[in-house]
């Protein structure tokens, strides 16, 4: 580990941090390590399930958006396992995960300043160094100008659900791990997966798929309708640099209205899953009588309890403003993920600007905000929704942000990045003259 005060920092070693260190590794004379906890990356293992895909085409890898050119891209990833012409016939614009899950590692290990195995505890300023200080389990230190938070996000179990997931003796986890109880689950005599995204559906598929009877399989959502992703090419532009750049410039109380409105364009199912289910569905009539599973959107667990062996939630529908209790011997909840607390930014936490919630602020270049005597910057990867929109944590807009960050970084273009990304005009313009 160098003792020389690094130019740039990366803390964890996710895909938005290990694109950044893919983008950094060719830029000459800058000095940049990337930290990270795990012995190598894994990108959700828990989630890794069969027939499962990326929900973004395969140019949203680590730098291709940027720099198609670079070594590092998917389909150098392709060449150089050997495997360019089964790709080509294969005809996949969106790519297994367990493929990209193998891709960022093969990337990791051909970046030597990624450094697993390395955990920071803290991160705090050092005025005589004039550099930020970043303390690691077992009391070592590295100093850096610069800092980029790529740590991710955590696993969100409701209020509800929270005693009996975390009692190590009750079938009941986060999505998030599910592939460690898949074979309790199946055997379970019955099985409520809760949450309507796409983990649920793709929970819910793989169950359905693998339980030997639908009988005991059931679903059950908040949302009013298990309701398709949006993913028309115009919708997607609410992805592009150009988006998040009208999204910037909105107030802090549009913006905390917006983001919910917006919850297609993140948290809906793809149309494949839909269309998959259905078919699974439609395959377990052939012959009469309907599938024994039951889906109900628009129902909330209220409470969770161990009843005679057996988990009892209380769901209460919105709409019927009705409540049932229902038992189930296991529960999947695919209740999403929020971004993790800034517990390492402790020794900062008087001095870190928020804003009228409390939320940390986030420039255009994703700089989070610090007093002046504080020289070094600071910087965010998915932490930045509530400042940047919904393709926070979108990988199409990883190799971009990456990208601005080096370019502020450095003082200089790096990489140079167009002026436009979208055909869609966001906003109206502030002249009369024609656009």
């Amino acid at each position: 580990m160098s003792q020389a005060t690094l130019d740039l920092a990366g803390v964890g070693i996710g895909p938005f941090n290990l694109s950044l260190a893919a983008l950094a590794a060719p830029v000459e004379g800058l000095t940049a390590e990337f930290f990270e906890r795990r012995d190598e990356f894994r990108w959700h293992p828990g989630l890794l399930i069969e027939g499962t895909t990326l929900q973004v085409p395969f140019l949203a890898d680590l730098v291709s958006l940027v720099d198609p050119t670079s070594p590092l891209s998917f389909l150098n990833y392709l060449r150089d396992r050997g495997r360019l012409f089964p790709f080509y016939f294969a005809e996949r614009f969106h790519i297994p995960r367990t493929e990209y899950d193998d891709y960022g590692r093969w990337a990791s290990t051909r970046l030597p300043s990624c450094r697993f195995a390395h955990e920071v505890d803290e991160i705090g300023w050092s005025f005589p160094d004039e550099a930020f200080e970043l303390t690691f389990t077992g009391g070592r230190r590295v100093l850096a100008r610069n800092v980029v938070l790529g740590v991710g996000t955590a696993p969100v179990i409701p209020e509800a659900l929270r005693e009996v997931v975390a009692d190590p003796d009750v079938p009941a986890v986060h999505s998030a791990d599910y592939l460690e109880l898949r074979d309790r689950l199946i055997a379970a005599p019955t099985v409520t997966v809760v949450g309507s995204g796409q983990s649920g559906a793709e929970v819910f598929l793989d169950l359905l798929r693998a339980r030997p009877t639908t009988a005991g399989l059931r679903w059950v959502a908040r949302t009013p309708s298990f309701a398709p992703m949006e993913y028309s090419k115009l919708g997607l532009e609410q992805f592009t640099p150009d988006y998040t750049d009208f999204f910037f410039g909105l107030s802090e109380q549009t913006r905390d209205w917006l983001v919910p409105s917006q919850w297609q364009l993140y948290k809906g199912i793809d149309a494949e899953t839909i269309a998959a289910i259905h078919d699974e569905l439609y395959r377990r009539s052939i012959g009469g009588g309907w599938p024994k599973v039951v889906m109900t959107p628009g129902a909330e667990v209220l409470a969770a309890r161990l009843a005679d062996g057996a988990i009892a939630l209380d769901l209460h529908h919105s709409q019927q403003r009705a409540t049932v209790t229902v038992r189930t011997d296991a529960v999947v909840a695919a209740t999403g993920y929020a971004e993790t607390s800034a517990h390492l930014l402790d020794p900062l936490a008087e001095v870190l600007h928020r804003d009228r919630s409390g939320r940390l602020t986030v420039d255009r270049q994703y700089r989070l905000g610090l007093p002046a005597e504080i020289t070094g910057s600071l910087f965010v990867q998915n932490a930045e929704r509530h400042t940047h929109g919904v393709g926070a944590p979108d990988l199409g807009l990883a190799a971009w942000r990456s990208a601005s960050i080096l370019n502020t970084v450095c003082g200089r273009t790096v990489y140079d990045l167009p002026d436009r990304t979208a055909f869609t005009t966001f906003g109206l313009a502030t002249s009369s003259e024609d656009e």
